[in-house]
């Protein structure tokens, strides 16, 4: 009975593979992994993990739990779930995209493959040590140079979260939103640094909606790989801040 019971955990254990953590610097494993992902040679990994806050129904398409007002008044959230596409209050976020090294990683190996070039992990991590992605440039980092020749990658221990944003009156607004992590401790931390992706677009009404880049240093802040975290978000009107609770433990 005891090796029948130890059998199917083995086998549960197989199928469903190695647990998910977000990889906050790549490794030779988790680069196989990604590589292999990216050629067909196992099941595609996920290296992104995505909350959906579009309303439906007068509820966040996100599983519960996962919005809470952090300050400001009830109405908050009440105003945003009762009329997601009113922007008189200031604008709204669409959804968070959290990514790391083995997102960018993927992309790669995937250009790779496309380019019918053989991406070895060995390879790739002699492009991401010396701080550049492996690329046609470097040769899928067989052929990295001094100084290294390719794009950058996220520094060891930096997460990426893309905020996708609706709503905004103009583009200037796009520097007013305030986010922070919060630790364990209940310490706020700030971004490292703050950018935006080329996708801004005016919409109904003239209003602008695009995407919003921030990184942070979780670990710095005692968070761990697989952690849930809180994002804490305060619009440019910044009445109301949210909580966002973040699953790193969905992803890669």
């Amino acid at each position: 009975m005891r090796k029948r019971f130890l059998g199917l955990v083995l086998l549960t254990a197989f199928i469903s593979g190695p647990a998910l953590a977000w990889v906050p610097k790549l490794e030779e494993q988790s680069a196989k992994t990604i590589i292999d992902s990216a050629y067909g040679r196992r099941a595609a990994a996920p290296t992104f993990y995505t909350l959906d806050l579009s309303v439906d129904g007068g509820k966040f398409k996100a599983p519960d739990g996962s919005v809470k007002l952090y300050d400001g008044a009830d109405t908050c959230l009440k105003d945003w779930l009762g009329a997601p596409g009113d922007y008189s209050k200031g604008s709204h976020v669409a959804s968070l995209t959290l990514s790391g090294q083995a997102d960018q990683l993927l992309f790669q190996a995937q250009d790779a493959r496309d380019n019918f070039k053989n991406l070895t992990p060995a390879d790739a991590l002699k492009a991401v040590n010396a701080g550049v992605l492996p690329s046609a440039e470097n040769g899928y980092g067989a052929k990295v140079a001094t100084p290294p020749n390719g794009a950058p990658v996220l520094p060891d221990g930096q997460l990426r979260i893309d905020i996708a944003v609706k709503g905004l009156s103009d583009l200037q607004q796009r520097s007013a939103y305030l986010v922070r992590l919060k630790g364990p401790d209940g310490k706020l931390l700030a971004p490292t640094r703050f950018s935006f992706v080329n996708d801004w677009k005016a919409g109904d009404g003239g209003k602008q909606a695009g995407t919003l880049v921030y990184y942070f240093e979780p670990l710095k802040a005692g968070l761990n790989a697989n952690d849930k975290i809180d994002l804490l978000l305060r619009n440019e009107e910044g009445s109301c801040a949210y909580d966002f609770v973040l699953d790193l433990s969905k992803f890669n």
